[in-house]
């Protein structure tokens, strides 16, 4: 497999680190990872890409890991800011490919939505659309999965909870959102376990959150969900199936928020951080849906409906 080399990402404001594997012509896919996760997350999936003639590169998020960690700039708009930064940066002269899994999903359809003359071809991993999220987060069954998000809103506590006993605590959150953590050796994920010791990088990842929910729920944020612009990139959802954090309904009625057609494909034996627990089967989703540049027809850009929106075949004509 090709090698994955270390490199950093001069930024306006902004010094990012990440990892890098594939020839420097090659067209450029950028993975953006998740809570509580790092660039290496998407180590077994670089290669991988890289491998199929792509140049892959999986930066630190701000405030995670090797990048830099101001007070500031974690609402969704700077995020993504960072994000578009990093794609003129790297590849000026034409769109990029953009793969985002859980907070990098949300990340990524923002970007998406809000700057689509950066992005060629989207893919995101286990991360609803904000419109679904928005739809589906006041119900029942979803409060219960999602009430970290309350607590992550208290101050203090949440960032030295997780800096406490050096980070302990993330390897464990990580291996409970698997199916079966014995494919992801606990020395793996030692340093996810150093990079939340840090109080100051435990305080940065909740400060996502934080600054989500006071965007949400207030009216103006209410009313921004709701008419988000439609996404014109091809576009394909990833979904582990046993995510014990984010119900299967979310991957449900997205047509109205896409141009074309959105793909869903499903993985029954996964759970949430299918990068770490499944990369082979991530990649070759990713090199698939990526080496797919052709223009849609006509009959397969058409809007699905009743059952075929869920993937079953359409009634006899």
């Amino acid at each position: 497999m090709n090698p994955i080399t270390p490199r950093s990402i001069p930024l306006p404001g902004l010094r990012v680190q990440a990892l890098e594997a594939g020839p420097s012509d090659g067209p450029l896919v950028l993975l953006l990872h998740g809570f509580p996760e790092l660039s290496e997350s998407w180590r077994g999936v670089l290669p991988r890409l890289a491998d199929a003639g792509f140049r892959a590169v999986a930066p630190d998020l701000r405030g995670y890991g090797g990048t830099d960690r101001p007070k500031g700039g974690y609402d969704i708009d700077t995020l993504a800011g960072d994000i578009v930064q990093m794609a003129r940066y790297l590849q000026p002269d034409r769109p990029v490919h953009l793969v985002g899994h859980d907070w990098g999903g949300l990340i990524a359809y923002h970007v998406a939505a809000h700057h689509p003359e950066v992005v060629d071809r989207l893919a995101i991993v286990n991360a609803p659309h904000p419109g679904l999220m928005a739809r589906e987060f006041w119900k029942p069954a979803q409060l219960v999965r999602s009430w970290y998000i309350f607590f992550f809103q208290i101050p203090y506590l949440p960032e030295r909870l997780l800096s406490a006993r050096g980070g302990a605590l993330v390897p464990r959150l990580l291996r409970r959102g698997m199916v079966d953590p014995s494919r992801v050796p606990l020395g793996r994920l030692a340093e996810y376990e150093a990079n939340f010791s840090k109080p100051e990088a435990a305080r940065a990842a909740i400060d996502y959150y934080r600054a989500l929910f006071r965007r949400t729920v207030t009216p103006r944020g209410r009313r921004e969900t709701r008419s988000y612009p439609r996404i014109r990139a091809p576009f394909l959802l990833i979904w582990g199936e046993r995510d014990p954090a984010l119900r299967e309904e979310l991957t449900r009625g997205m047509e109205p928020f896409f141009e074309q057609r959105p793909a869903v494909h499903c993985l029954p034996e996964e759970g949430h951080f299918i990068p770490l627990e499944a990369p082979e089967k991530v990649a070759a989703l990713l090199i698939e849906h990526f080496s797919a540049g052709r223009p849609l027809t006509d009959e397969e850009a058409r809007w699905p409906t009743g059952a075929e929106a869920h993937g079953e075949s359409p009634p006899p004509a």
